[in-house]
């Protein structure tokens, strides 16, 4: 492409990614087209697709983006408590990629970059859950762990996120997710 309008960034997948996240932001993922992306990146309708093949693509590209930022994010927490907020503070900083991850109708959940990523992120979560002492006397179970505490956190960042937890929640997910969390000890 030729003129002012022209790409000039020197990473165009990227570009694009951010794009899609932008448009996710304001508008969900419904909303996203290649050629509006193209469009906000300034370059010819047939860019996204040469990049990424479809919609189905791109947004293939982005939950793996979205599954290394959370794996990333959980990587640096040492306990269940530390692991919860940060789930929640990915999920809120990060909203665009919670709503493609989780999704997986939107992308092609079996790629293998996707099922190393979420694999990845299920790790990092499972070695939070690790020393959560096992209360109902029977014996231990860290899928079951894994799966309850993701539960959680993934119940209350979704509501977080949809405003539909109650005013004395409060406005700091961070603290709030810490109250809810802080439950899994009792």
């Amino acid at each position: 492409m030729t003129g002012t309008r022209g790409y000039h960034h020197g990473d165009l997948p990227r570009a694009l990614l951010d794009a899609a996240v932008e448009v996710i932001s304001e508008s969900g993922p419904a909303a996203l087209s290649l050629r509006d992306l193209a469009r906000r990146a300034g370059v010819s309708h047939a860019a996204p697709a040469h990049h990424f093949g479809d919609k189905a693509g791109l947004l293939t590209a982005l939950a793996t983006q979205g599954f290394d930022l959370l794996a990333d994010a959980l990587r640096g927490a040492d306990d269940l408590l530390s692991a919860g907020v940060a789930y929640v503070e990915f999920a809120v900083g990060h909203r665009a990629h919670f709503d493609v991850m989780f999704r997986p109708d939107l992308y092609r959940s079996d790629a293998p970059e996707v099922r190393v990523a979420r694999e990845r992120a299920g790790a990092a979560l499972r070695a939070g859950v690790a020393g959560l002492a096992n209360r109902d006397g029977g014996p231990a179970d860290p899928g079951r762990d894994a799966l309850a505490a993701w539960s959680i956190v993934h119940g209350f960042a979704t509501l977080w996120i949809a405003g539909a937890l109650p005013p004395r929640v409060g406005d700091d997910p961070r603290e709030a997710a810490q109250v809810v969390i802080r439950r899994l000890f009792e």
